[in-house]
């Protein structure tokens, strides 16, 4: 390449679009960590649009074109996700009692914002996730060896549940109180399932700002977090943030976002899976096997995977995972 005054600005002017676009990303980031950490409270355009730094009045049309769905869409759209997961890994709560808990005025408020999402009620959505529907139910007495799936049929219009059993793989589980922990993050919205390539990218984004930081410490870990279920989020949706942690008083910039994971108790089950395709089955087992006999149920944080080893390093190749949910007596 000639090395001309024109070639040196255009280089100059291409690093400052992508420095741009990075600082609106990172904003963007920031709105979506208060509505998640909000989720259950009053949510309003003035303090999601200032934890952005971006004017309420601007605000609208940035979120629509970096997430690609309205700010009110997006919103309802998570809430009844999440409120779907209660539905279904809390069967002691009333429909009543989550529709407070998620912020609805009412039960029917909820019922109509959920059925606009899912296309059935919240009691349809649980009797159908748990097996009792005769839609989806099938011959085994015993449910405790099963899990759902959720689809969403295009053709149809509508979501589709149906009850899958599993093996039941081998985990220890132990429920530990974890700290709070600082972390640097690089988020990635839309599909995951089984993309070693994506994970080994975001991972290289993060160690290349952490290498010339000197961030690597002895007790460093790695994790990802993940905002939403598979299950019921459609995959160019799905919120995932690859973690490590870091200083308290680190300070980012760009792509890589910074975020406090809130500690409590967790159920935390360590795995050593043979490769990436067993990380699907081993979340599987968690919830259908150890939650049912375990006196627990999922919190409302985001859970995550916890990194105990790099499998390139392991003489057989095994990830060692912890995989880490948030819970509280049943």
């Amino acid at each position: 390449m000639e090395y001309s005054l024109d070639n040196f600005l255009k280089i100059m002017n291409n690093a400052k679009k992508l420095y741009l676009k990075q600082e609106y990303i990172s904003r963007i980031n920031l709105a979506i960590n208060y509505i998640e950490q909000n989720i259950t409270s009053e949510l309003n355009l003035g303090n999601i649009a200032a934890a952005s730094g971006f004017s309420a009045f601007h605000f609208h049309r940035i979120f629509k074109a970096l997430v690609g769905e309205t700010l009110n869409t997006f919103i309802k759209r998570v809430r009844a996700e999440k409120a779907s997961m209660m539905l279904v890994y809390n069967p002691k709560y009333s429909i009543t009692r989550i529709a407070y808990i998620y912020g609805y005025s009412s039960s029917q408020t909820f019922s109509r914002a959920f059925k606009e999402c899912f296309n059935m009620s919240p009691s349809e959505f649980r009797e159908k996730a748990q097996g009792k529907s005769k839609i989806c139910n099938d011959k085994s007495k015993n449910r405790n060896d099963a899990s759902f799936d959720l689809r969403y049929d295009h053709n149809e219009g509508r979501h589709i549940i149906t009850i899958n059993r599993g093996k039941k793989i081998n985990m220890k589980v132990e429920v530990k109180d974890l700290p709070d922990m600082d972390v640097a993050y690089v988020r990635h919205i839309g599909p995951y399932k089984g993309d070693s390539k994506l994970f080994e990218g975001l991972i290289n984004k993060l160690t290349s700002f952490a290498g010339p930081r000197n961030l690597f410490g002895p007790d460093t870990k790695f994790m990802s977090l993940y905002h939403d279920d598979p299950k019921v989020t459609e995959d160019a949706k799905l919120r995932l943030d690859v973690c490590m942690t870091v200083p308290k008083d680190t300070e980012v910039d760009g792509e890589i976002g910074k975020q406090t994971l809130a500690g409590g108790k967790y159920a935390v089950a360590r795995f050593e899976l043979k490769d990436p395709s067993e990380y699907e089955a081993a979340w599987n087992s968690l919830y259908r096997d150890w939650f049912p006999e375990s006196g627990y149920q999922p919190d409302i944080r985001p859970p995550f995977e916890m990194y105990q080893n790099n499998p390139k390093e392991h003489p057989e190749g095994l990830h060692i995972v912890d995989i880490c949910i948030p819970v509280k007596p049943l």
